[in-house]
C-alpha cells in the first residue's frame, strides 16, 4: 500500500517528462541512419532556440566535448563546430564536424558538416518542430558516414547501439534545459 501511495504522488511530477515515441537506427552500406520523435513538455519556442544554439549541445549529448556556433558562412548561412569523443569498447575515437545551419524558425533546422573540414563523408541532421498538446514534437533524422575505421564485424552493431541509447538519455537533459534556456540577446 505504502509503494502505491509513494506512485500516487509521484505520478504528477513525471506526467509532464519527456517522451521519447520512436528511435530506430540503421547501417547501410556503410552509412548510418537514424530517426527519432519525441515530445517536450516545452513550448516551442524555447525547444527551437536551444537546439539551433550550438554552444549549449554540450550540456545535453555525452559524446560531445566542444561545440560552438561560428561566425556566418560569406552567404549568410550559420556555421558550427562540434568535437566529439567516443569509445567503441577499447577503441576510442575524436572526431570534428565543421559544418552548415539553414532553419525556419519553428519549423526546421538542418545541420550538414562539411566534408573537407569534417572527420565525415556525410554527417546531416534535420530537427523538425510541431506544436502539440501543450508541448513541442522533434522529429529528428540523422545521416552519417564517417571518414574514420569503424571495426567491420561488430562496430555497426555497437554503433547503432550508442546512437540510439545517446538519444534516449538525452531527451530529458534537453527538456530540463530548454525550460530554463534563455538565447542570447534575450
Amino acid at each position: 500500500m505504502r509503494t502505491v501511495l509513494l506512485l500516487i504522488i509521484a505520478l504528477p511530477a513525471f506526467a509532464g517528462a519527456a517522451t521519447l515515441r520512436e528511435v530506430t537506427v540503421d547501417h547501410v552500406d556503410g552509412t548510418y541512419l537514424m530517426r527519432s520523435e519525441a515530445w517536450f513538455d516545452v513550448d516551442i519556442e524555447k525547444i527551437f532556440a536551444l537546439l539551433l544554439d550550438w554552444d549549449e549541445s554540450t550540456k545535453f549529448s555525452s559524446i560531445i566535448v566542444e561545440s560552438r556556433n561560428l561566425e556566418p558562412a560569406p552567404d549568410g548561412r550559420g556555421r558550427y563546430y562540434s568535437l566529439n569523443r567516443g569509445c567503441l569498447w577499447f577503441f576510442c575515437k575524436s572526431f570534428e564536424r565543421y559544418g552548415y545551419v539553414e532553419h525556419e524558425p519553428l519549423k526546421f533546422i538542418e545541420a550538414k558538416a562539411d566534408p573537407e573540414k569534417s572527420d565525415f563523408e556525410v554527417s546531416d541532421e534535420r530537427w523538425e518542430f510541431h506544436e502539440e498538446a501543450d508541448g513541442t514534437v522533434v522529429i529528428y533524422a540523422f545521416r552519417m558516414k564517417p571518414k574514420f575505421f569503424i571495426p567491420p564485424l561488430i562496430g555497426p552493431a555497437i554503433l547503432k547501439s550508442k546512437l540510439k541509447n545517446g538519444g534516449i538519455n538525452a531527451i530529458d537533459r534537453i527538456e530540463a534545459i530548454a525550460r530554463e534556456y534563455v538565447p542570447d540577446g534575450d
